[in-house]
């Protein structure tokens, strides 16, 4: 039953990513490997959206690990179903720490049996599109997962998350598997475990920053970032990435919303006024503006979802189908072109 539900959420998470992203482009798929475990090892932009996009798009039932405060709730047999796994940390208190070791020997055994497991790399989270230092925690379980396993193949895996924009709708991404590293080629029998695991680390480093179209916060980068947009992420990440970093003039800059089309913004607003007040709340609640993009995702298939089905009925009560159908096709369309003035 549980994965009934996992497959049969991802499919409508292929429905409505669709809808909410403009475009979504997928690069380097085909070098995912097959022949052994995988710990996918994405950059991490935008909350909790991050990991719902990696698991929609990679082929096999992927393994999150999951802060340990939001089990053991309501909400556990779907984390269940999910596979999610829980991580404690230091502010969980130190005598919880040891109860990783459970969840770590899981992680082995899954990448040993050729699972797939989805772990962020980075220090923390953060809207920007640099790379942020890696800590060792991926690079340490991969390793460790290899040891535990002699003789299986393992896998540190990659990827990219670029967003069009971290704080709206409608945008363009490019999500980019980058080159595996299988981990028994890194393990060097004259280094030390930690010499190894540097190592790889460094090597996972190089690698994410291949998949990002601006890995590096130079001198440069403020410009650059201007030059992230609607227009120019309609081109190839190859491309885009390369004229970033030798020609980035060359690229248009992000368009200035005229007052004209902040005007226009409110007026196509009004349809679902209630709904988007909501979300603004919603937001409010979060004081890591990381989460906004996540929030918006969340709201469009439930605040949004419930607004139209509760106005539908209403207004179909009260005055006929037709009416709660043109309401209905008013309601999304000027979502639509709403965000679409909006974006920039």
């Amino acid at each position: 039953m549980k994965k009934l539900v996992y497959y049969f959420v991802k499919y409508l998470l292929w429905c409505y990513n669709d809808l909410f992203f403009r475009t979504i482009k997928i690069y380097g798929k085909e070098r995912i490997p097959q022949d052994g475990g995988v710990l996918y090892s994405p950059n991490h932009q935008a909350a909790f959206l991050d990991p719902l996009l990696v698991g929609a798009y990679t082929p096999k039932r992927i393994t999150s690990l999951t802060r340990s405060d939001v089990f053991g709730g309501p909400l556990q047999w779907f984390l269940d179903a999910f596979q999610m796994l829980p991580v404690y940390r230091i502010r969980n208190g130190y005598s919880s720490l040891k109860n990783n070791d459970a969840t770590f020997e899981k992680c082995y055994s899954i990448l040993g049996n050729g699972g797939n497991l989805n772990m962020f790399s980075e220090g923390g989270h953060h809207d920007e599109y640099y790379l942020q230092n890696l800590s060792k925690g991926s690079s340490r379980l991969a390793y460790q997962a290899q040891k535990v396993n002699p003789g299986k193949k393992v896998y540190l895996m990659p990827v990219g998350l670029n967003y069009g924009n971290h704080r709206q709708a409608r945008i363009t991404l490019h999500l980019v598997f980058g080159e595996p590293i299988l981990i028994s080629e890194i393990m060097n029998p004259n280094n030390t475990d930690a010499e190894n695991i540097n190592t790889l680390r460094a090597l996972l480093q190089d690698r994410m920053k291949d998949c990002m179209w601006l890995p590096e916060k130079d001198a440069l980068y403020p410009e650059k970032k201007l030059r992230i947009n609607k227009r120019t992420t309609e081109l190839e990440f190859s491309h885009l990435k390369k004229i970033l970093a030798e020609d980035y003039e060359k690229l248009p800059k992000r368009e200035q919303i005229t007052a004209a089309k902040q005007n226009l913004a409110s007026l196509l607003a009004l349809p679902n006024l209630i709904p988007l007040w909501a979300t603004r709340k919603i937001n409010g609640l979060f004081e890591d503006i990381v989460f906004t993009s996540s929030i918006k995702y969340a709201s469009g298939f439930t605040v949004f979802a419930l607004w139209w089905l509760i106005s539908c009925s209403l207004l179909g009560g009260f005055f006929g189908n037709p009416v709660a159908i043109a309401f209905l096709a008013v309601s999304i369309g000027s979502l639509f072109w709403r965000q679409k003035i909006l974006l920039y």
